[in-house]
């Protein structure tokens, strides 16, 4: 079995991402969108804006400019922001990818106090990094050193007993059911409290 360490997973993961190109906005298609991902008729969303039923059809068809107030209308009905407005949907939410890993198949990266299961393995240019780990550690004196990498890292506890250490604040005990999210870049170790290896669900940001 390869022996890989946290931070190399997560170098080999970033590795495979690429710079994204991004089409220009087109306003009518973007408010059409918001409006039928809430699965609301044009009357409805005119109606939630305080517009017209012809005016929203108009912007959305591209045949008017709204001004900046029913800008303010149509984003309050749809609850975003304005700048939401103009914020166009990034290619990984809508081009449809999928990775399903079944129970035993992912790829196995074992360390002397973690062994991971990288999930989601055969999707490149992932923006997070989700793993199974088993804890095999029992004391801190087993790490060489705090675990420090880029990005914010979730976990959450799938059987038995862990101790979480952080660098800036108190150690914390979590059993099946738990989770916690903090700053990967802050120092932190995990050890299982259990007689049997506990296991975790860990979700690492790539961004």
């Amino acid at each position: 079995m390869q022996t890989t360490d946290p931070k190399t997973m997560i170098r080999v993961a970033r590795e495979a991402g690429g710079d994204t190109h991004v089409e220009p906005l087109n306003l009518g298609l973007r408010v059409r969108e918001l409006r039928r991902s809430l699965g609301w008729t044009l009357e409805e969303a005119a109606t939630r804006a305080g517009l017209a039923r012809s005016t929203l059809s108009k912007i959305e068809n591209g045949q008017m400019s709204p001004t900046y107030d029913a800008l303010k209308k149509l984003a309050g009905g749809l609850s975003i922001s304005v700048p939401q407005l103009f914020t166009p949907p990034s290619k990984a939410q809508v081009n449809g990818r999928m990775a399903v890993t079944k129970s035993g198949d992912g790829q196995a990266q074992a360390t002397a106090t973690y062994e991971h299961e990288l999930l989601a393995g055969s999707l490149s240019k992932k923006q997070m990094l989700p793993y199974r780990a088993t804890i095999r550690a029992r004391s801190l004196d087993e790490f060489s050193g705090w675990v420090r990498h880029d990005g914010e890292e979730f976990l959450f506890v799938l059987t038995g007993v862990i101790r979480l250490y952080t660098e800036f604040y108190e150690p914390v005990d979590l059993r099946r059911g738990d989770s916690a999210y903090y700053d990967a870049a802050m120092g932190h170790n995990v050890i299982s409290l259990s007689d049997e290896d506990a296991t975790i669900l860990w979700v690492t940001s790539l961004v």
